[in-house]
Order: structure tokens, then sequence, then C-alpha cells
């Protein structure tokens, strides 16, 4: 395993490279988002779909989702503060916790996703992921895997009107934005069985032994690809590497790391948890970016951010990413938008901290 970046190391060291000489374009990034016509911006919410209450009864009746209605109100704000017109949502996973009443017919779709992220103020495909939570028969009728993807099918929200809500298989690919892109996207399927091959659990299950092979396999494959883009990026809903309670995650340090490696992976992309982080490692490609703070209850951080960072925070919030041919820029930002951390990272791999 490489060495770490501490916190304090990893800002010493990225505050020296932002010292050198970057696009002129990318000198508005210390005062907020960058402005250049030519980025492309999405904005990233992880573990959302988030009910208070999640018995049956709540469901049909008067649900509370408080934390997910003041991180969706936080990105309206932040949009409108910042005149931002976005390319794409990100939804890193747990899209639905709970029961998801009547499958893709559940009226959850308009209250949780259609209305509480609105195509008026957040334009562009909502590109989704599984996570842990939609890998459940809850209630016992309904598969909410097959419901999300039945969903994405249809094309048509429950509100009458077109729907961005874009997961055409478990795992895919897109490019973003569409239009001369500036990243390919690989989007996995991060649920993997257990260690015995176990993979149903009561109303919760995950890949089968034989579908996680098959994935690997065609994870494999798209990276051999030839690219024009200048980044690569993967997303899934587990973090490969994590400073919460859920910690590294065996599978993937073993099995999508090293093709990280390989291919020079610029970015990973997760949730699961409920939390805000940036992970970083010396002589490693890839960044890992963790934005797991959209609704649900939040975790306790098992390793500090001074011990393996550069960031890590305990706090709801949603993320900003917005790219363009000479730079990607990720930024953290709490329930009422305001600034946590950033980074921006080069096609070439440099790093630098970026200021409110």
């Amino acid at each position: 395993m490489n060495d770490v970046l501490s916190r304090r190391r990893f800002l010493r060291q990225s505050l020296g490279w932002s010292a050198l000489a970057f696009a002129p374009s990318l000198a508005s990034a210390k005062n907020g988002p960058a402005t250049d016509r030519d980025a492309a911006h999405a904005l990233i919410v992880g573990d959302w779909g988030w009910l208070d209450n999640a018995s049956k009864e709540d469901l049909r009746g008067g649900v509370s989702y408080a934390a997910q209605s003041q991180v969706a109100q936080g990105m309206r704000r932040y949009a409108s503060r910042h005149s931002l017109r976005t390319n794409a949502l990100f939804l890193l996973g747990d899209n639905w916790y709970g029961d998801l009443p009547d499958g893709a017919k559940s009226e959850r779709w308009v209250r949780q996703f259609e209305k509480m992220y609105p195509a008026d103020v957040f334009a562009g495909p909502a590109y989704a992921m599984l996570g842990n939570h939609d890998y459940q028969m809850l209630p016992a009728t309904v598969n909410k895997v097959e419901a999300e993807l039945e969903y994405a099918k249809s094309g048509r929200g429950l509100d009458g009107k077109p729907t961005r809500w874009t997961m055409p298989e478990r795992w895919y690919t897109f490019d973003f934005p569409s239009h001369n892109p500036l990243m390919h996207c690989i989007v996995l399927d991060s649920n993997m069985p257990a260690a015995n091959g176990r993979w149903q659990h009561n109303e919760n299950f995950m890949l089968k032994p034989e579908e996680q092979a098959e994935q690997l396999r065609w994870f494999e494959a798209q990276l051999q690809k030839p690219r024009s883009a200048p980044f690569l990026v993967v997303m899934g809903h587990h973090p490969v590497y994590s400073n919460g309670p859920h910690g590294d995650h065996a599978v993937l340090v073993k099995e999508w790391d090293p093709l990280f490696k390989k291919h020079k992976v610029d970015l990973y992309m997760a949730g699961h948890d409920h939390d805000m982080q940036v992970l970083h490692f010396e002589d490693h490609p890839t960044t890992h970016f963790l934005s797991g703070g959209g609704g649900a209850d939040l975790y306790v951080l098992k390793v500090d951010d001074v011990q393996r960072g550069p960031y890590a925070q305990e706090v709801h919030g949603f993320s900003h990413l917005s790219v363009t041919k000479h730079e990607l820029q990720l930024r953290h930002l709490d329930t009422d938008g305001r600034f946590l951390f950033g980074i921006g990272k080069t096609p070439e791999g440099k790093l630098r901290v970026l200021e409110a």
C-alpha cells in the first residue's frame, strides 16, 4: 500500500503545487466555482433517499425526510447564487431507504426525486447507481433494483413529464458532458457478495458471485478502450477507501484498486459512509472523493483527516464538480451551500487545494 498523505502534508505539498503556472482560466477557483464558459458542471449527492421514520404506516401517510430536503434546498440556493446551470446530477446510491411501495409506480418518485431535484433548477440527466439499500425487497413484493431500472427505462416520471433518471443497466458508461466530453465515466455496482459467496439475507441481497465476475471482466474491457476525454472517472456506491465506520472495502481494494493504478483512473466517487471525504495516496493516480451527506443519518468518523486525508467531516451536504480540459475541480458544500473543502486536479495528476 502506498503511503497515505496526512492532511497537513497534503496541504503543504498541494499549496506548493498551486504556485505552478496553471492556465489563467483557473485563477477564479479561489473566489468560488469556475466561471470559465467552457466548464461543465454537475452537482453530486449520495445517500439521499432517506426517511426518518421508515415504517410502512409512515410511508403511506406523513413521512419525514427533513435532512434530504435541507440538502436539496441548499443545492437550489447554491445554484442560484452562482448562476449555475448544471449539465447533470450524479446520484451516488442508496436512492431509496425503507419501503418503495408499488416499485416504479411509487409516489415517492415524485416527492423525493422529481420535485426534490426539479429539472428547471437541475438540468441534465441524473446519473444514478445502486447502493446497498437499493438491493432490498421492501416491501417483500418489490425488488427495488428492478424498480429503479424500470423507472429509467420508462423515460417518463409519475408526474407525467420526461424523467432525467438515468440507469440503463446496473453498470454502464457515459461521457460528460455528452457533447465534446471532458470526462469518460464508468459506473459500477459495488454490492459485492459475502466472502463465502452468500448473496441473500432476509430482505437484503447483493450481486451473485457470477455477476461479480461478469462485471469485473466488463470493467477491465472498458478500461482498455481508447479514450479522448482528458479525465477518466469511476463511480460506485461503496468507497474503496474510507475514514468512516465502514472502513476500507477489502474486495474493492483487491479487485478494483489495481485496475485504477494500471489504467490511471483520475477520480473515484462514492457514498455509503454518511459523511464527506477526500482521500489521496502518494504515488497513486486516483483521488477518492466521498459524498454521502445527502440526507441519511450521519456517521462518526473512524480515522481523523490529520492521519489520512486531506479531508473528512461528519456533515450533511452535497458536492460540486466543474471540469474544463485543463482541470477538474471538486468542492464539498454544507446544507447551506457553504464551502467546506475543495481540490483541483489536472490531467497530468497535479493537485491543489481550492479556496472558498
